[in-house]
């Protein structure tokens, strides 16, 4: 970790935080540490509508700003599409509405990654 970055864990918690206050639904936080040089930690919530997957990418970006001062790398999909990615570095954030979670089933590829935080 670079000088001044922020904890990863600290900061997929928040992530995590976030999405709960948002009434995200089944937020899951998966330690990839030891299975993936992609990242730390992933992310996974989904939200009931389009409108829910926009405020929660928009107000994920905002409180993790103002309280950890990071910004995602990129920022890939749109609510539209049923799918956003937000890539902070070490955390990437996965919001999905339920038709594309049920389809990429994200927790099954990562199934050997341990489960820090599941919230219904």
């Amino acid at each position: 970790m670079e000088r001044g970055a922020v904890d990863p864990l600290v900061l997929a918690h928040k992530i995590v935080d976030v999405a709960a206050d948002r009434q995200a639904s089944d937020i899951v936080l998966l330690d990839l540490r030891q299975l993936s040089p992609l990242a730390d930690y992933f992310v996974i919530a989904s939200g009931n509508s389009e409108r829910q997957l926009e405020a929660l990418d928009r107000t994920i970006v905002d409180e993790v700003f103002e309280a950890l001062r990071v910004r995602p790398r990129q920022r890939e999909g749109t609510a539209v599409s049923g799918w956003v990615l937000l890539d902070y570095g070490d955390v990437v954030v996965h919001l999905f509405n339920i038709a594309e979670r049920d389809y990429y089933r994200l927790e099954e590829l990562w199934a050997q990654a341990p489960t820090l935080v599941r919230v219904q």
